[in-house]
């Protein structure tokens, strides 16, 4: 079967559950409604990126690349840049909370190295099918599914550390990646593979002439997920939701504070420096636009700021707004796989139906109507996500808590 004319883009965020609530069970864990919301925000905006990699015939080779790409394109895409980083702080924090649900350290790491090592499965299987429709591909895309899987694993091990020292360690890698910039190895040299795993997004030959490409690599994820881990105790019933608040948004102001310093100075954290365009939208456009693969330090202050902002907003926000949102939020593993499959499949279809010309269902060149289909498919994963949600509370088997 034919697959869309880009590679699977990397924006497929996953996160592990936040435990159900039951507050006179555990005094120290108490669900907010504001991080199933918050996710359930950023997987919609997933939506509409992978809407565009299957739909968009106007593609570019990057899709934030300037100033080839038109601005709906490019802001389209840079909404998408949130979901990464705020699942993965997410991970960190759910399984804090997971931690003091289950029995502590030894429960909550028992749980992360198993989910992890079934995430990284997923990934090379579910995941690479979902996106090309082959059994075999010959390219296998190691994103962000798998990237969580092995900072779940790492988590496993660092989360016995105190907590001042996972703190450290955490702002040690998020700070400090970007040192490691020049350093290379090249496709046949000793360490290449380990090296594209860690840090520097690359190929990875198999014996069999495939190869994994590593569009995640995993270094700066494993300081998020810790920085997550570290931030657990903020969510604890004990602390009163005006102090989480407070604290989200000044981490919040600080984050994007750094980064505009850092934009400004062009310099370290960034080794895409921004300039000065020939609008005041494309100067814009290119202030906001840092590099993702592997995320510098700018893109995660950038995008770890406005998730911190939106998650102290969105535990304030409207019921209606937030119920339904965490719909979504509540089963992200499922919302993700579905939604590769309704996608690709919906691809097919309108590609089937157009005969010979099939730019004519399967392909708009009209970015609002990327956003409407979108849209459009929001509906049916919703009821989607609200039954798998009510199966899996019914359900007594233990599989299901890795789903």
């Amino acid at each position: 079967m034919s697959t869309p004319s880009t590679s699977p883009s990397p924006d497929v965020p996953l996160s592990a559950p936040v435990p159900p609530p039951d507050d006179m069970a555990v005094p120290h864990a108490r669900r907010i409604v504001g991080i199933d919301a918050l996710r359930g925000l950023v997987m919609v905006l997933m939506l509409v990126d992978h809407a565009r990699v299957f739909f968009f015939h106007v593609q570019v080779g990057d899709p934030m690349a300037l100033p080839a790409t038109p601005p709906g394109l490019f802001f389209t895409r840079l909404s998408s840049h949130l979901c990464a980083s705020t699942f993965i702080i997410l991970t960190g924090v759910a399984a804090w909370l997971y931690g003091q649900r289950h029995g502590g350290p030894r429960a909550a790491s028992g749980f992360l190295f198993k989910r992890g090592l079934f995430l990284v499965a997923l990934e090379f299987t579910v995941v690479n099918f979902a996106w090309t429709f082959s059994f075999l591909p010959q390219t296998y895309y190691f994103q962000v599914i798998g990237a969580i899987g092995l900072s779940m694993v790492a988590l496993s091990a660092l989360l016995y550390l105190p907590r001042p020292a996972l703190l450290a360690f955490a702002l040690l890698v998020i700070f400090g990646h970007n040192l490691l910039d020049p350093i290379r190895f090249e496709a046949e040299e000793q360490g290449h593979a380990l090296w594209a795993l860690l840090h520097d997004s690359g190929d990875i030959p198999l014996p069999w002439g495939a190869s994994i490409k590593t569009a995640y690599p995993i270094l700066p994820w494993i300081g998020v997920i810790t920085l997550g881990f570290s931030m657990g105790p903020w969510f604890s019933s004990r602390v009163a939701p005006e102090v989480r608040h407070r604290r989200l948004w000044l981490s919040a102001a600080a984050s994007l504070t750094l980064f505009v310093l850092l934009r400004l100075l062009n310099g370290y954290g960034e080794p895409l420096p921004w300039s000065v365009g020939a609008t005041t939208l494309e100067t814009a456009m290119s202030f906001v636009n840092p590099t993702k693969y592997p995320p510098s330090l700018a893109f995660l202050l950038m995008t770890l700021g406005a998730g911190m902002a939106l998650l102290a907003g969105l535990d304030k926000a409207p019921r209606g707004l937030t119920s339904t949102l965490a719909v979504f939020g509540a089963a992200p593993l499922f919302f993700y796989v579905v939604h590769l499959f309704l996608l690709n499949t919906l691809h097919q279809l309108a590609r089937a139906l157009s005969g010979p010309h099939p730019g004519k269902l399967a392909s708009f060149s009209n970015i609002l109507s990327i956003w409407v289909l979108a849209l459009i498919a929001v509906v049916p994963m919703w009821f989607a996500c609200r039954a798998f949600s009510q199966v899996k509370a019914r359900s007594a088997n233990p599989w299901m808590s890795y789903l």
